[in-house]
């Protein structure tokens, strides 16, 4: 692809001079012929016009080359900005979404002049001061189509900043517009709002506002005031318990309650209205109401869609083929133009948002590699699909929410077009493929459900499945391979430019050429970036293990925790609670890696799996959750045996303890003394040492007569008797040592002074 030229490229002119320049590709037109490009550096200027066979004539000359790194891109997460820096952007936006829409006429200086005196006298219609200037509106200009022609592309740069946006301390003085009559006792200075009385506010929040029954925020703060800033209580004269308030210049005002409820509920309107009127009437009165775009995709890119089914084959897992895991779910994205599968997901998660970022990852992935992953070798002409579209239409469900709004629709500038309830009709190229993928499956695919799965007599197709999912996912690539190279579509319905070129009615075919002919909506970005839009965040804790992930017993290192002794902090307790605790990203498919992002969101810390048993390596989450659910209930069921095994150990180290206490009992002396019990402990060692060693000594090709001579000459030998009253010869003991030493043998040396 390094011949054609997409949107959002980078091309750097002269790379082995001193000062190249770098320009962005902004637009390019239906017919391929014209781009404009943008210096990405320029402090000034505005977008130039080339011609597009130039471009690339230095492209393959060696004039110019494209970057793979875009040093504009950035992760921006919407809950790490502050509230100050989003209003700029959105005020930004909001002036030259209408200029930047207006392509390519905004790029011509003569329409670019006039739209935007146009859109400044718009802007300051009734403002007497704070008016908006050409000069801040070129800057916003120049900033979105430098730095990737997205919404974040107009966020300040604050990285540096001293401060990263957390709220004020509370000092001594009071904080915001001075009381009018402050110097009345009974109305004073006021109170800053402290961490404490945040709390007591979304107690009260809870308790007294968000509840059946549609009560003010002007009651609930009222209700939180008598319940919780009160002096003391009294009772009326009929006995009713009443509050005594603090005094009024130590309470916070309904000003200062109704200001952080703005702030801390604002952006959650889902939660607020559900909370105080019930999801179904959220559903029915409040919920978003997005409709489609036109239906018309003037060339690739211009729109995917995407929507998943659960696929009716039973699978089986990739650790143990005796165990049936169920039935996947298949995602596919297809390019609406050339009806080209460019990305597909097939697994255990969804229907869901991580089943359509795996889908909406893929799609802009190497598809030369991903097919390598499953056994199958493909050319990048076979699948020359790793692009982001101009616009996605999906269903209401996976394609709605925090993470893609968060990321993906800001960071990378796609729109996302939602279809109606009930609208399947409205995705029916993909809804369509499905019923393909179905017709490969059902002749040929064990575990397959029929039509009277789970009617009364009909087998149990469950019983059948033999594929583990990787190997359904084969199937569904091959598939996929096949219908992009292969399928002729009847009802293909081509323009005259088609019919004039003679263009057969591929999928890949007419990718091809609408990549020559009618390109300019794929957008270029690095494949990273798109991952780390994409892929769900969790929290990782530092432990002296490794870094944990959170509620999976998988450990990970990096460069970074080796270099600042993470672990040994962490068992040594040197690591507070916060700093234990690390946003990290990862790929559900690969647990091998996880990734830290960096706060300025152009960079990631990548960590390895420790598994020195390789029990987790190249395996996927599904099927490591499930081995560990199916550890959990092989402990749990082996649980009362092992009980049970316990309880009989105890019983027979007792039963041998009550043997020797009684052995004990029986060869008692009472005559001797404590003291002589222990004096003689060498002797009685030297004694035992001599029956063990008898005992114990090796004797090959032993027979039973030499078993029974051994056990006669014991019993016959006279024992050996501790005298009673007085303690052994050491002497004697000392020369029998000295003669073991020599390798001699023992014979006598018993003291024999019985009393």
């Amino acid at each position: 692809m390094d011949n054609y030229l997409f949107v959002n490229d980078l091309i750097k002119w002269e790379p082995d001079s001193e000062n190249p320049i770098i320009e962005r590709i902004l637009w390019i037109d239906e017919d391929n012929t014209i781009v404009f490009m943008f210096d990405i550096n320029a402090e000034s200027g505005f977008p130039v016009p080339r011609k597009v066979s130039d471009v690339i004539e230095a492209l393959a000359e060696g004039y110019a080359c494209k970057l793979l790194d875009d040093p504009w891109a950035r992760i921006v997460r919407e809950e790490d900005l502050l509230e100050k820096t989003r209003e700029k952007r959105d005020k930004a936006w909001h002036i030259i979404s209408g200029l930047v829409s207006q392509e390519p006429s905004i790029f011509e200086r003569s329409f670019r002049g006039s739209a935007v005196k146009e859109c400044i006298k718009n802007y300051n219609v009734d403002k007497t001061e704070k008016k908006l200037a050409e000069k801040t509106v070129y800057g916003y200009l120049r900033r979105f189509w430098q730095r990737g022609k997205s919404q974040n592309a107009l966020i300040g740069d604050y990285e540096n900043s001293a401060r990263k946006g957390k709220p004020k301390g509370c000092g001594k003085a009071k904080r915001g517009r001075p009381r009018i009559h402050r110097e009345d006792p009974e109305i004073g200075e006021g109170v800053n709002v402290t961490d404490a009385d945040k709390r007591i506010f979304r107690i009260a929040i809870a308790k007294f506002y968000f509840v059946p029954g549609k009560k003010s925020l002007t009651t609930a703060y009222e209700q939180m005031v008598k319940e919780y800033y009160k002096e003391n209580i009294r009772y009326d004269e009929n006995g009713v318990m009443k509050s005594i308030l603090k005094p009024m210049s130590n309470v916070p005002t309904i000003v200062e309650f109704r200001y952080w409820y703005k702030v801390e509920y604002k952006k959650d309107v889902t939660k607020v209205i559900t909370s105080r009127k019930g999801a179904k009437k959220f559903a029915l009165n409040y919920r978003a109401i997005t409709g489609t775009s036109k239906s018309e995709a003037n060339g690739p890119g211009a729109r995917f869609q995407i929507d998943a089914t659960i696929a009716d084959v039973f699978l089986v897992s990739k650790y143990n083929h005796s165990w049936v895991i169920g039935r996947p779910v298949i995602y596919l994205v297809i390019d609406v133009f050339s009806r080209m599968v460019v990305g597909v997901y097939v697994g255990l998660e969804g229907p869901s948002w991580i089943g359509a970022m795996m889908a909406l990852a893929n799609m802009a992935a190497d598809k030369v590699a991903f097919c390598k992953e499953y056994g199958i070798d493909i050319t990048p002409e076979e699948w020359p699909c790793h692009f982001v579209p101009d616009a996605i239409l999906g269903d209401r469900g996976e394609l709605l929410g925090m993470p893609i709004e968060e990321g993906f629709i800001p960071n990378l500038h796609v729109r996302i077009e939602n279809a109606p309830s009930y609208r399947a009709d409205l995705k029916g190229l993909v809804e369509r493929y499905f019923l393909t993928i179905g017709g490969h499956v059902e002749p040929f695919v064990p575990g397959y459900i029929d039509v009277d799965f789970r009617q009364r007599g009909a087998r149990d197709y469950r019983l059948d499945s033999k594929l583990d999912i990787d190997q359904f996912t084969e199937i569904v690539l091959r598939i996929i391979r096949f219908y992009n190279n292969e399928h002729l579509l009847n009802t293909y319905e081509r323009d005259p430019a088609m019919i004039a070129d003679d263009v057969a009615c591929i999928p890949v075919e007419l990718w091809r050429w609408g990549i020559v002919n009618r390109s300019g909506k794929l957008r270029s970005f690095n494949e990273d970036i798109v991952k780390l839009n994409l892929m769900p965040r969790s929290k990782a804790t530092i432990t002296a293990k490794g870094l944990k992930l959170k509620g999976k017993e998988m450990y990970y290192t990096c460069e970074r925790a080796v270099q600042e002794q993470w672990f040994e902090r962490a068992r040594s307790n040197y690591l507070s609670a916060a700093e234990k605790s690390l946003d990290c990203v990862y790929d559900i498919r690969k647990p091998n890696f996880i990734y830290l992002p960096s706060t300025d969101g152009r960079s990631f810390e990548k960590c390895s799996l420790i598994d020195p048993e390789q029990r987790y390596s190249d395996k996927n989450f599904h099927d490591i959750e499930y081995m560990l659910a199916h550890e959990k209930w092989q402990s749990q069921r082996h649980g009362g045996k092992e009980l049970q095994g316990k309880v009989d150990l105890i019983a027979d180290i007792e039963a041998v303890v009550t043997r020797a206490e009684e052995m004990t009992k029986s060869d008692a002396d009472k005559g001797l003394s404590n003291s002589q019990k222990t004096s003689g402990i060498r002797y009685n060692r030297a004694h035992e040492k001599e029956v063990r060693r008898d005992v114990e000594g090796f004797e090959l090709a032993k027979t039973e007569d030499s078993q029974t001579a051994a056990k006669l000459s014991e019993t016959s030998s006279p024992a050996l008797e501790q005298p009673r009253s007085i303690k052994p010869d050491h002497s004697d003991l000392l020369r029998a040592k000295r003669k073991e030493r020599k390798g001699e043998q023992y014979q006598g040396g018993q003291g024999d002074s019985n009393s």
